[in-house]
């Protein structure tokens, strides 16, 4: 008899995973779950004072990681940072932001800012990285935090749609490029996710009921709802995933 296969492992012990956007909210739970996975894990942000102390952290429930101070938007700052690391064998482009304004008020700083910074840097992160594991012959994982609004239309949204559909856009792109080295690239589109940024918001009665209408299963997301899916695409489990998207929005986008 033919022997059963065998579960592919969700492990990612011996691997090296940066994690940008680190310090608070869905970045700082993704490190702390990748960690839990076995891989070492790099936290990248601006502030110091966060990604020191959510490393430590990490390292007290017994995990491995290490902050790094990164800016992004620095495009030279992010490619000599990353020339004097070994190669990671995950990324996760998590950094980003928003300003929801109506579209007809939108300023050229409210473009710059968000496009910047949502696709831009991502774009020249994930290159920089890329570049070093070919270099090293390190076949892994990129995975972008994208949006369910990279797969459908907001009021408000317009620069952020703009920046996660461009962010869908680039994944597949990147996908075709990066197959021949064995390198894969997917994207996590997420809908609205309860974090300290986030959970203001939620106190207008009626933009929470608003959102509530549209998430299907009748809950905002909680930082643990993406931990899981992110350690997957990192891992084997997902080995012959590549240019996709894992829409984690409670139905959202099923309407």
């Amino acid at each position: 008899m033919e022997p059963l296969p065998r579960l592919p492992s969700m492990r990612l012990d011996g691997r090296r995973a940066l994690v940008t956007g680190a310090g608070r909210g869905i970045g700082r739970a993704i490190a702390a779950g990748l960690a839990e996975a076995g891989a070492h894990v790099t936290l990248a942000a601006r502030s110091r004072d966060e990604i020191e102390a959510a490393a430590a952290a990490i390292r007290e429930r017994g995990g491995s990681a290490e902050p790094l101070v990164l800016d992004v938007a620095d495009v030279e700052g992010v490619r000599a940072a990353l020339a004097v690391r070994p190669a990671d064998h995950i990324l996760v482009n998590n950094a980003g932001t928003n300003r929801p304004k109506p579209f007809v008020e939108v300023t050229p700083e409210d473009y710059d800012a968000v496009l910047d910074l949502n696709l831009r840097a991502a774009f020249f992160t994930a290159q920089a990285v890329a570049r070093r594991m070919i270099e090293e012959g390190v076949k892994g994982s990129i995975i972008h935090m994208s949006s369910q609004m990279g797969h459908v239309g907001g009021p408000r949204r317009s620069l952020y749609c703009a920046s996660k559909w461009g962010l869908e856009g680039l994944s597949k792109s990147m996908a075709l490029d990066l197959a021949p080295h064995g390198i894969r690239v997917n994207t996590i589109a997420p809908t609205f996710i309860e974090t300290p940024m986030t959970k203001p918001f939620f106190e207008d009665k009626a933009f929470l009921d608003s959102v509530l209408a549209k998430i299907k299963l009748g809950r905002i997301g909680a930082v643990e709802d993406l931990m899981g899916a992110v350690v997957f695409l990192a891992s084997d489990a997902s080995a012959l995933m590549t240019g996709s998207a894992m829409v984690i929005d409670g139905g959202w986008t099923a309407d």
